[in-house]
């Protein structure tokens, strides 16, 4: 078995470190003096994390497999060790199913799910040999629950959580733990330049409930969480040492659930349509 230094400090490699979580977790690791790798598809976005020290900025496409493997050999050959493993990167799917290209739904699949399993099986022979790490996966609050025109991320998320929650079986013998965070909403650029929709204009069938649930979803930004408060999970979970693999981040993603597990599913499913402006009881 592979052994590491445990009095040196640990590494931790992140993925979708340009912006947001991903920069807010590079930041919280680095002030708590980890070894950090901030990886992102172009380096040039790296901005006040390529100047910190004990971090490293490199370039990580998650679909890229070539990409991967150069992060994580640039990580062991800087740091020598590799404890924790953050896959973050994503973007954000809105609209109905029905318009949905296959172009942008592989995209989806090849972003948020495909990508974590390309980053998960890179790194799994070091954490194996070496007898110990924790692989964090963000996931979402769509990963437990549901909202209207999110199908397809949902179904990224679900894969997620499901995903994360079985490898935890299979890791647990090597000492490897996997977990997932769940944020809720997250005052982040997330659904600017990181969402994409499913529809190419206004005139699929969906229009007009669309519409409504994105003046919705403008009006609950003000209840997001910052950046930083989801980082700040995110260091929990991989730092707690416990067993627990559900990590809740956010006020809202935390009432949202409460609200989930006191409703029948009919109840559940009315009180959405009715908050995202779509009316009352499904009627079919």
């Amino acid at each position: 078995m592979q052994t590491t230094d445990r009095s040196s400090p640990k590494t931790v490699l992140i993925t979708g470190c340009s912006s947001g979580i991903g920069r807010a977790a590079a930041h919280r690791f680095a002030q708590a003096g980890w070894q950090v790798v901030a990886t992102m598809r172009d380096p040039n976005q790296a901005g006040d994390l390529a100047g910190l020290p004990k971090v490293l900025v490199h370039a990580l496409d998650v679909t890229d497999q070539g990409s991967i493997k150069a992060a994580v050999d640039a990580t062991l050959s800087r740091f020598g060790r590799l404890d924790v493993v953050i896959n973050n990167a994503g973007f954000g799917l809105f609209g109905p199913f029905e318009p949905a290209s296959d172009a942008v739904i592989e995209r989806q699949f090849a972003t948020n799910v495909f990508g974590v399993f390309n980053v998960t099986r890179a790194v799994l022979p070091t954490l194996r040999a070496q007898g110990a790490g924790v692989i964090v996966n963000i996931a979402s609050v769509g990963g437990l629950t549901t909202l209207p025109f999110n199908s397809l991320y949902h179904s990224a998320k679900y894969a997620v959580v499901g995903f994360t929650e079985a490898l935890n079986h299979e890791l647990a013998d090597f000492g490897v733990r996997a977990k997932f965070v769940a944020p809720g909403g997250v005052a982040t650029d997330f659904a600017g330049r990181s969402l994409s929709v499913t529809f190419a204009d206004d005139s699929h069938p969906y229009a007009a409930n669309v519409a409504k649930a994105m003046a919705a979803w403008g009006s609950r930004r003000g209840g997001y969480s910052s950046p930083e408060q989801t980082a700040e999970v995110i260091f929990t979970a991989a730092t707690d040492g416990t067993r627990q693999v559900r990590y809740v981040a956010g006020a809202d993603a935390e009432a949202l659930l409460a609200m989930r597990a006191g409703t029948d599913d009919a109840g559940y499913l009315d009180r959405m349509r009715q908050a995202f402006g779509l009316g009352g009881q499904i009627t079919a």
